[in-house]
């Protein structure tokens, strides 16, 4: 079997497109998206009259003339992964001044991108013949899983063992602790027990079973990030990461010692390890330059990964 694996893309339109055509780019034969699908933020479009707008993405301002510069800096906000809409100096205003409704008409454009991407996936799945395999991550909202779970063609992983080509993938998004305080975070004998009761649903030997948990397993490697000061500035001015996975992740890993296992989070840290008999891979992720990271992974169902490799594109 060979599976094509990427993770955190945050929203970007063009990672989402890439990720549907890598099972065709690198023949695989099933896809399988780790956690951090949806985007973080609204940029708004505000309309200055006489065709001319003004945005302001990544603290630049652009003044905008005309339909098509407009829907040119609507696509590149997609593919940065933030959500844009039009809107009047009266209705922004009115944004800013109640948080609440601002929230709320986030949750509806982050809902319906999440709807629009299925109904794109289902369309361009049962074209190639392929299935995916989702599972939210820690920054994700719980209900992008109903939307999720009622894809055709896009499946929900999330505290499942599923059936892939004689192999079972046991998947989580949830993580540890985070300094951002987000929606699928725990502590870590928390997060143990929940990865134990998926564990338990797998029937097959370590060599077919695949884990694919969202959170890297600590001092793996795959988990260094800069360190953060307690007003989420960076501690050290250079080049200075520190283990930041889970300890829950690890035990895991070493207890149960699957074939394969697929982790994320932490985009700095593309790369990969063996923890005992286990290849753990990060592919890493550079969503905000709509290029997806990925990682392609054949496997025989031998005692060892057959082959594999990082890929960028």
């Amino acid at each position: 079997m060979r599976l094509f694996f990427a993770t955190d893309i945050h929203g970007s339109e063009t990672c989402w497109r890439k990720f549907l055509n890598s099972g065709k780019h690198y023949g695989a034969d099933v896809l399988v998206l780790g956690g951090d699908m949806t985007g973080k933020a609204l940029v708004p479009l505000v309309d200055d009259g006489g065709g001319n707008w003004h945005a302001t993405l990544l603290e630049n301002r652009h003044e905008l003339s005309g339909e098509e510069e407009v829907v040119a800096f609507e696509e590149a906000v997609k593919r940065r992964g933030y959500y844009p809409f039009r809107t009047t100096p009266g209705e922004l205003a009115e944004y800013e001044g109640d948080p609440e409704r601002a929230d709320r008409f986030f949750h509806e454009q982050m809902l319906a991108t999440v709807q629009r991407w299925m109904d794109f996936a289902d369309e361009r799945l049962e074209a190639a013949g392929m299935e995916a395999y989702v599972c939210p991550g820690n920054d994700d909202q719980f209900d992008i899983d109903e939307v999720i779970d009622a894809a055709r063609h896009v499946h929900l992983a999330e505290g499942r063992v599923v059936e892939i080509d004689g192999f079972q993938l046991a998947s989580t998004g949830w993580s540890n602790r985070t300094p951002w305080k987000t929606y699928r975070e725990e502590d870590e004998p928390d997060l143990g027990a929940r990865i134990g009761a998926v564990a338990a649903q797998v029937t097959a030997p370590p060599e077919r079973t695949i884990f694919s948990l969202h959170c890297p397993p600590y001092g793996s490697g795959l988990d260094d990030a800069p360190e953060l000061t307690e007003d989420m500035r960076l501690k050290h001015a250079g080049h200075a990461p520190v283990p930041c996975g889970s300890s829950a992740v690890r035990e895991a890993i070493e207890q149960f010692q699957p074939v394969l296992s697929l982790h994320g989070h932490i985009h700095e840290s593309r790369g990969n390890t063996r923890i005992g008999k286990t290849l753990c891979i990060n592919p890493g992720s550079s969503y905000e330059q709509g290029e997806l990271l990925g990682a392609l992974v054949d496997l025989d169902g031998g005692k060892k990964v057959k082959n594999f490799v990082l890929t960028s594109g």
